[in-house]
């Protein structure tokens, strides 16, 4: 079976990842929140090396609970800069915090995040290939950034949005393919 061409087929954690999540349409709160954790713990590194620290990054946040994120304050920073299964950037974890608590408010005000979302979505898939970035990533990130969150781009963004399933990516070549016409 071909897969898309960034999937590392001897990663059974990545292989697993690409067939039964990534671009499969997941608009649960807390899945919304991990998957926002995990694009920010990527700036800079590959999503493979992010998932296979994975459940490490779980525990470390508190199993993406916002409401024990949103307590997380200096003491639990500087334990977490200790923990070498995770991330360890300084920047990225004090991202997580702030952005965790930017999330909350964002829940609060739409009811959840997903709403949220809608107002620039209208809840549709976009399906496209080949590209880091578009229009929605943009003004997505740049609302989110007005809002205060940190480590967040239209490329940081673009990413997440295929992860949860708005934009749909696999490529042409991949068993998990469909264009717009599907």
């Amino acid at each position: 079976m071909q897969r898309c061409s960034w999937c590392n087929l001897k990663n059974p954690i990545y292989v697993k990842y690409h067939d039964e999540e990534w671009g499969q349409l997941n608009l649960n709160d807390d899945y919304l929140l991990e998957m926002l954790i995990l694009e920010i713990c990527e700036a800079g590194l590959s999503f493979e090396c992010v998932l296979n620290k994975r459940e490490h990054i779980r525990l470390a946040f508190a199993n993406y609970s916002l409401s024990s994120l949103i307590k997380y304050d200096e003491e639990k920073e500087q334990e977490l800069l200790q923990n070498k299964n995770i991330i360890r950037n300084k920047l990225k974890i004090k991202a997580i915090i702030n952005n965790a608590k930017i999330f909350n408010n964002i829940k609060e005000e739409f009811a959840s995040f997903h709403n949220y979302l809608k107002t620039f979505t209208n809840d549709e898939v976009i399906i496209e290939t080949n590209k880091t970035t578009n229009k929605l990533a943009q003004a997505l990130a740049k609302d989110l950034k007005r809002r205060g969150m940190k480590f967040i781009g239209d490329k940081i963004i673009y990413a997440y949005l295929q992860a949860i399933g708005i934009i749909y990516s696999h490529e042409k070549e991949c068993f998990l393919y469909k264009d717009e016409h599907e």
